[in-house]
């Protein structure tokens, strides 16, 4: 079904999507935003200060949440017919001048920042002016989106001309605006396809595991040691057991959840809340690992500083907390030992910047392997029917 304007000629034109597959298109977009994670991470690590990991985490929540935007925009129009080809490659074009200018986002490259980050959301807003011309509902949140988007990209604009303080309230307001729109505005318009959109979000999951393994070889500074090759072996290991935490049957049962749920308000906010604002702490605390990880690897034999410590135990215990809201939001249950074990990475903290950084990273390898562990033999057979059974079945169909 295609969406075309009315009046004279054809004008830009979208085809709905029919199909839950993710597009070839779609995972060539996703590639932008790998140098996204990229950029964060040398930001962290190039400058490791509490400014850095502010200014770091403050650029990849804003860029998260157009790249979140696209994940919703794709559930509704098909990338890869008609126009909107040609409008994802400029969306492309922009995302990379953001990335490109993430080391100065917040200095001289602030302005040439917030422009391109205007054009990404006006080539996302005006693909779903286009999909939303025969659905008032849906209209009415792109009208909602659009407003919330502007008054932030105007926000980052004169946050360019500001320093300090100053520039680092504007961007928190302009963060809050631009994730606040579906709360101001409602959800009940907004249209997805629920497994090409859980997919979506399970993909960049991957895309942000691989950022870290990229950290492992970008962090060795001196050769290949003994002590970088256990550090490399025991990095894959973290990245491997945060990969188990997600895709072992969280993913399964969040995809199923997201499926039964009612279209409409129900559907919508579970995508907006579990997928749109909860995976973020998931990709931030992976993004924050990476660059635990790739300061440990440049000198293992040395104590980590404070912040890099705080980077690689912090955005595990962040990945882990968001698995427990994940799980309060959708079955409304507490998964206690992910809590019992986010608290202790963070007890843990004074420790690893006592001893070396080989040492703290085989904590966290250890600690994550024998969560993993507890978990596969203490509810078997939950995870058994989940993996076997459960995964089996079509989302629609009963329990």
């Amino acid at each position: 079904m295609s969406v075309e304007a009315p009046g004279r000629g054809h004008r830009i034109n979208a085809v709905l999507r029919q199909e839950e597959q993710v597009t070839p298109l779609e995972l060539f977009f996703d590639l932008v935003f790998v140098l996204v994670l990229t950029q964060c991470t040398a930001l962290m690590a190039g400058v490791p200060t509490w400014e850095g990991l502010a200014q770091a985490m403050a650029i990849l929540a804003l860029l998260w949440w157009s790249w979140s935007g696209y994940a919703w925009l794709t559930s509704v129009v098909d990338p890869e017919e008609g126009a909107v080809r040609l409008v994802m490659f400029a969306a492309m074009a922009a995302m990379l001048v953001c990335a490109l200018c993430v080391p100065a986002a917040f200095d001289h490259l602030g302005l040439l920042f917030a422009c391109a980050y205007a054009a990404l959301r006006i080539a996302h807003i005006l693909l779903f002016v286009v999909a939303s011309r025969d659905d008032p509902a849906l209209r009415h949140s792109v009208i909602g989106l659009a407003i919330s988007s502007g008054v932030a990209v105007a926000l980052l604009v004169g946050a360019s001309f500001a320093d300090d303080v100053l520039q680092g309230a504007i961007w928190a307001t302009a963060l809050l605006l631009d994730f606040g729109g579906p709360y101001f505005f409602g959800v009940e318009g907004w249209r997805i396809v629920p497994e090409h959109f859980a997919e979506r979000f399970g993909l960049v999951v991957i895309i942000a595991l691989g950022e870290s393994i990229v950290a492992i070889g970008a962090g060795v500074q001196v050769g290949v040691s003994t002590g970088v090759v256990a550090g490399a072996v025991l990095g894959v290991a973290v990245a491997a057991a945060l990969w188990w935490l997600y895709f072992d049957v969280v993913v399964i049962m969040a995809t199923r959840r997201l499926a039964r749920a009612a279209p409409g308000r129900e559907q919508n906010s579970i995508a907006r809340d579990s997928y749109g604002y909860l995976h973020l702490p998931m990709i931030a605390g992976i993004v924050l690992g990476a660059m635990g990880l790739k300061k440990t690897l440049g000198n293992v034999d040395h104590e980590l500083a404070l912040v890099p410590a705080v980077a690689m135990y912090g955005g595990v215990t962040l990945y882990l907390l968001a698995h427990v809201a994940f799980r309060l939001r959708n079955v409304r249950t507490l998964n206690s030992q992910r809590l019992v074990a986010a608290l202790l990475f963070v007890a843990l903290i004074p420790v690893a910047i006592r001893i070396p950084a080989l040492a703290a990273l085989a904590i966290v390898a250890g600690l994550l392997v024998a969560l993993i562990a507890y978990e596969a033999i203490r509810f078997s057979s939950a995870r058994e029917r989940v993996r076997h059974e459960l995964a089996s079945q079509a989302p629609g169909e009963p329990l």
